[in-house]
């Protein structure tokens, strides 16, 4: 008999381009909060897609709606108005707080952030933008020129000129990079790769008001976090503040590519032409999203997001191991930080069947559908007790 996952990996690691570190599983169907791959093997998914597939794997109403819009019309560029996309701007409207309104579609969250810092130097007429250490933001240029991590910055030096990062929470330190050519302040609410760090309340507000005070915008990457992530629509309502511009990917369309660059009124208006994309706001993308939209009311994900999330963190946290450092996160948007190396355990729960990710050298990043049940979650955490017990004997990182 042929070893087909060998002949997968085998065929795709001859051709990939190699900027992958890629695991061995060949992820082949999904279902809810579950994947399987080539050799039959159920496993329980905390990736979603890296924050992707909120609404799990291969949901019917999604499903539909995507084959639907497929057997009508799957590409029209904005060039023309189109009746789906109208749709969606309305769908998006009725989720977002009174003012952001103006939005600008793109087909991921690095676009999206893109869009957001040549938008806000368009309107301020400024160029120089503070983001913070940890941060991630995407690897375009612009996108990768905000975000902090040096492996991904020092290949690709010069990078775009006028960036400052400063330390994530500190608002005496963002306060002081703020000069009279800033033209906008970029965050994550909570950092994702940067270790699942929510900010707090008040350093968002300080923020918040230090902006309208200088004329600089607000920028809040919430990529990753939208769409009911951390329990509230989008992170920034926990913060009680609204954003000028706000960056959105991942959650939007329940899988298919797509990201949204929402305006507030600071922001100036746009002349025709400034900016574009050829698929941005594509039907068969809009489709996807008006129904992903639809499914996070209806089955009221938002709220099972905090509750679930509410659950899970109290269960991660009474995990007796001298192995854990912290446990933190917002919703169903969790890290468990490690003393040690977390690539053992991340194994180790494969080899049990649980698929998570890293933030980081030491942090374990959970980012389960929203649409899991609680017993997947009790199982999950079960199983990760099981796998921290690989660290026995390791070096921990305390010293």
């Amino acid at each position: 008999m042929i070893d087909t996952q060998i002949d997968y990996l085998t065929q795709e690691a001859l051709r990939t381009s190699g900027v992958y570190g890629k695991r061995d599983q060949v992820i082949i169907r999904g279902k809810g909060a579950y994947l399987w791959d080539d050799r039959g093997r159920r496993y329980i998914d905390l990736t979603a897609g890296i924050g992707v597939a909120n609404l799990g794997h291969a949901h019917p109403r999604l499903v539909a709606a995507i084959t639907q819009q497929a057997s009508t019309l799957i590409t029209c560029p904005e060039l023309f108005y189109n009746d789906r996309r109208a749709e969606l701007l309305g769908s998006l409207a009725g989720v977002l707080p009174e003012g952001l309104e103006r939005v600008f579609l793109c087909n991921s969250g690095t676009e999206a952030v893109e869009a957001a810092l040549k938008f806000a130097r368009l309107s301020t007429g400024r160029t120089d933008v503070v983001a913070a250490m940890r941060g991630f933001h995407g690897r375009t240029f612009g996108a990768l020129s905000a975000t902090h991590k040096n492996a991904y910055r020092e290949p690709f030096l010069p990078l775009v000129p006028g960036f400052t990062h400063v330390p994530f929470n500190n608002f005496e330190r963002l306060a002081a990079a703020l000069t009279q050519n800033t033209a906008a302040v970029i965050l994550e609410v909570v950092q994702g790769e940067g270790g699942v760090r929510p900010g707090s309340r008040e350093y968002f507000q300080a923020v918040r008001q230090i902006c309208e005070q200088r004329n600089i915008l607000l920028i809040l990457d919430e990529v990753q976090t939208g769409f009911g992530r951390t329990g509230r629509w989008f992170a920034f309502e926990h913060m009680g503040i609204v954003p000028d511009i706000l960056a959105l990917g991942k959650g939007i369309a329940g899988g298919v590519p797509m990201g949204a660059t929402v305006l507030g009124p600071r922001v100036r208006e746009l002349p025709v032409g400034v900016h574009g994309s050829t698929f941005g706001g594509n039907p068969l993308a809009a489709a996807a999203a008006i129904a992903s939209i639809e499914i996070y009311k209806s089955e009221r994900l938002v709220e099972q997001a905090a509750e679930q999330g509410a659950w899970f963190l109290d269960r991660l946290s009474r995990i007796e191991s001298p192995h854990i450092r912290e446990v933190r996160g917002l919703g169903l948007m969790v890290g468990v930080e490690l003393r040690s190396r977390v690539f053992p355990v991340v194994e180790a729960l494969t080899e049990l069947g649980v698929l998570a990710l890293i933030a980081g050298p030491t942090v374990l990043r959970l980012l389960p559908p929203l649409v899991i049940d609680r017993s997947d979650l009790a199982a999950a955490a079960d199983l990760l007790e099981q796998a921290l017990t690989v660290l026995d004997g390791e070096e921990n990182t305390d010293g």
